[in-house]
């Protein structure tokens, strides 16, 4: 039986996806470029920016646009397993960069019925169409199994970047947002939170 249509505005992928509820994400700022099913890239605000959907969620990596110095890769994904421990996803985390550049973190996870995840899934991939950068993939077997990541430029030198991951089969959807801009810009102590 074929899997149902994708939502528009999402690429059907055929690789099913690794994680499959909120609790298997983990972050990361250390890990190298995995596989990606889908991608898109843009020059953003100064950066370079690689928004990148992976069968276990998403990749997003910065580099500078003048010299094409890697500044970060943000990995949001199901990394652990056998022999590997990954720390859970955080509801927020700061850093200081190299540059200087502040970064700032958080998700939240939404429950939804199946009817009402579909409909906000569906909003939220034709609202990232709108944005300089974005990709949404669909995954097998549930039209509201998808990853989508948009990115903008809120002003100079300020880049802010939004995925969604969404859980039909436990009806979650979690939604990132990072905000990468001078560390003063953001306010507060930089550390990871929760």
């Amino acid at each position: 039986m074929p899997s149902p249509a994708p939502l528009l505005g999402a690429v059907a992928v055929d690789t099913p996806f690794a994680d499959t509820r909120a609790a298997d994400l983990s972050w990361s700022l250390e890990r190298t470029e995995l596989p990606a099913l889908a991608r898109t890239r843009a020059l953003i605000a100064g950066y370079r920016i690689e928004l990148r959907v992976l069968g276990a969620s998403h990749q997003v990596a910065i580099a500078a646009a003048d010299t094409g110095a890697e500044l970060l890769t943000e990995t949001v994904a199901c990394l652990a397993g056998p022999g590997r421990d990954a720390p859970p996803l955080p509801g927020s985390a700061r850093r200081d960069l190299p540059g200087p550049l502040g970064y700032r973190f958080r998700s939240t996870v939404e429950r939804h019925g199946a009817g009402a995840l579909t409909e906000r899934v569906a909003a939220l991939i034709a609202a990232a169409e709108a944005h300089p950068a974005s990709v949404a993939a669909a995954f097998p077997g549930d039209p509201a199994a998808v990853t989508a990541l948009a990115a903008c430029s809120p002003g100079p030198g300020r880049l802010h970047w939004t995925t969604w991951h969404s859980y039909p089969q436990s009806g979650e959807l979690v939604r990132t947002e990072t905000h990468l801009s001078p560390p003063t810009s953001l306010g507060g102590p930089s550390d990871r939170e929760r």
